[in-house]
């Protein structure tokens, strides 16, 4: 399966790093955090890659090229301005192809994807959500996400003390093709505040739940603990 990559955030919170370094090019024992992700896509079968690209894109494309040097198959797709989320999938329409992978460009997490793809055909629906069980808070991000017995997603919200919210949203999401008609593309859009919530009405959107945490490289504490982990 395909996955794109959210590449284009401008890592606020990692300044005053990344005035001259895109978030995703951040050094991790000596090399950038975007290379240990697409290593893990390779190592799960995963060789085709899009890279929705924007703040000092060009330093990602000038490293990476088209990917034949790691055994990858990499294209890119260019904001010219922050759209958001859903804005980035949509701009990246002609790339994708009819079911992929969609991974924020600053969360590593080392699961089978190729259970999550099987999974998510079984499934039907048109989106999924891999969420991490976080009764160990292990992860410093709050509970964002409740399912139901059937494992469909019937609550996501942020920054919330909603008690039935028990998982926390892992960084990976699959959708088929289709879900970017919901997407406007004359306007910014969040995937996360817009379209889930429309999934969720249609009990379109189902969890891959993992024991597995993740690692971000949110802020400089948390690329502490992501070092640690690859050590």
């Amino acid at each position: 399966m395909q996955a794109l990559i959210l590449a284009g955030g401008l890592g606020t919170r990692l300044r005053p790093l990344t005035n001259t370094v895109p978030k995703p090019m951040v050094p991790i024992l000596g090399q950038p955090f975007l290379a240990y992700q697409l290593e893990l896509l390779k190592s799960n079968e995963i060789t085709d890659i899009v890279l929705s690209v924007g703040y000092l894109g060009d330093q990602i494309t000038d490293y990476f090229g088209d990917g034949s040097e790691m055994g990858l198959h990499i294209k890119y797709s260019f904001e010219k301005k922050p759209m958001g989320t859903g804005g980035g999938l949509k701009l990246a329409s002609h790339l994708l192809q009819d079911e992929f992978f969609v991974l924020n460009g600053d969360t590593y997490l080392p699961i089978d994807y190729i259970e999550v793809a099987n999974f998510f055909r079984a499934s039907t629906k048109s989106g999924l959500l891999v969420t991490y069980d976080n009764l160990l808070e292990d992860t410093t991000v709050p509970c964002n996400v409740s399912i139901d017995e059937n494992m469909l997603v019937t609550k996501y919200k942020k920054d919330s003390d909603d008690k039935d919210l028990l998982l926390v949203e892992a960084g990976v999401s699959a959708l088929r093709k289709m879900v970017l008609d919901l997407i406007p593309s004359d306007r910014p859009v969040s995937l996360e505040q817009e379209i889930f919530p429309v999934l969720i009405k249609q009990k379109e959107l189902v969890s891959f739940t993992t024991h597995q945490r993740f690692y971000d490289i949110g802020s400089p504490d948390r690329v502490q603990k992501l070092e640690e982990f690859f050590k």
